[in-house]
Parts: C-alpha cells; structure tokens; sequence
C-alpha cells in the first residue's frame, strides 16, 4: 500500500520546479500540516513538535488565520515556516483562475498582516487536496515556490486506524522526505499518534526536523 502514499520515483522529474523532497543523504525530514490554525489541534502539534525541539512548516488555510489569530502568531513565534493554502481551501480543478488568484492573494495578505516577518522569500504554497491546474500553476509560481510531498500520511482517512497510519508512516519516510499532516479535527485521532509516532522513531535515530528553506 506504501506506493499509494510515496509519489512514484519519475514525479518529481516531471515536474522538477516544484519542491518534492530534499537530499537523500541527509538525516532530516520536514514535517508539514495542512488545513490549520485551528484551537487545540494545532496548539497540540506545536507543544509537540516543541518537545522534540522539531521545527514544521504549517500550510494555513485564510479563513482559519482570521479567527484563530494568536495561534497563527504563534507558530511563527515558535519558529516554524508558513505557507498559504488558500482563503477558503479552494480545489483548483474546480476554481476559474480569476478567483482561485483572488482567494490566494486573501490569504496572503491576512498572513502579512499578522506577521509580516514570515513572508520572507520564498513564499511558500500547498494546493489544497494538491489539486491545481496548469495555468494556475503557471501563474501562482511567479510569486511561490509550489511544495508538494514525498510521503502523505492520510491521517484524513476516516477509516484508517490510528496505529496503522502510524506504522506506514515511519516505512515510508526517508531522509529528506516532505511529509503532509494535517492540524485539523478530521485528521485529530490520527495525527496524535501519528506525530509522536514519527518524532520518537526518528529522533532515536539521529533525524532532525527542520522547517522548509
């Protein structure tokens, strides 16, 4: 099942402007969560990461930095990287350019206005579902750099059992993986024993966990 999860070999090479993975030769994995901020999902992930002294990088979502501020706030505070998801978690496929351009720039200005200081270059984009058409890629990597993934947890899976999602993961994590996780309710009962999960393992064998570049 881990090929469904790990993007085939060729993908990055298909499209190698977009961020896929780091160095293999490198103990460090970089966690990403999509979906956030949100009340005690991500307030758990950052005291989680901080124990670990792990560093992410969050994927937010505009609607949920406009009511959840002070946790947005906090996860640069902390240190982590931020990236926009889109105002309203828009599916590209399924979005005219025109607004899909417009909700970006939503989310982009609500994260500039909060924390100014995280907007350093690159700015950083996640598609949400990770679907985006081509034009809307060729126009949104004018001004970020597109992330990707190289493992994707699926703790969105209502029907995955928490241990499992767990155990998968730490196989199909490599050095330099781009992981996806997601601070979000849906994603709660398997993201707490997922995170742990992988920070133990890995942390026991030597991997940092950085925020992306």
């Amino acid at each position: 099942m881990l090929w469904l999860r790990n993007n085939p070999w060729f993908v990055p090479l298909l499209f190698p402007q977009h961020w896929w993975h780091f160095s293999r030769k490198e103990k460090t994995i970089y966690l990403t969560f999509d979906d956030g901020p949100i009340p005690e999902v991500t307030e758990w992930v950052l005291e989680t990461l901080a124990s670990y002294q792990a560093k992410a990088t969050f994927f937010c979502i505009g609607n949920n930095i406009e009511k959840h501020p002070a946790i947005f706030q906090r996860i640069v505070e902390e240190g982590h990287r931020v990236g926009n998801h889109t105002f309203n978690h828009l599916k590209g496929w399924k979005t005219d350019l025109a607004t899909y351009l417009e909700n970006t720039e939503s989310c982009h200005q609500i994260m500039a206005q909060l924390a100014p200081e995280a907007m350093a270059a690159p700015l950083l984009f996640r598609a949400p579902y990770l679907r985006i058409s081509k034009e809307q890629t060729k126009v949104i990597s004018k001004n970020y750099k597109l992330v990707f993934f190289d493992y994707i947890t699926e703790d969105y899976e209502l029907s995955l059992d928490p241990a499992t999602c767990a155990r998968w993961a730490i196989k199909g994590i490599k050095p330099g993986s781009i992981v996806i996780m997601h601070d979000s309710l849906k994603a709660e009962p398997r993201l707490k024993t997922t995170l742990p999960a992988i920070l133990s393992h890995f942390s026991a064998k030597g991997f940092s966990f950085k925020a992306l570049p």
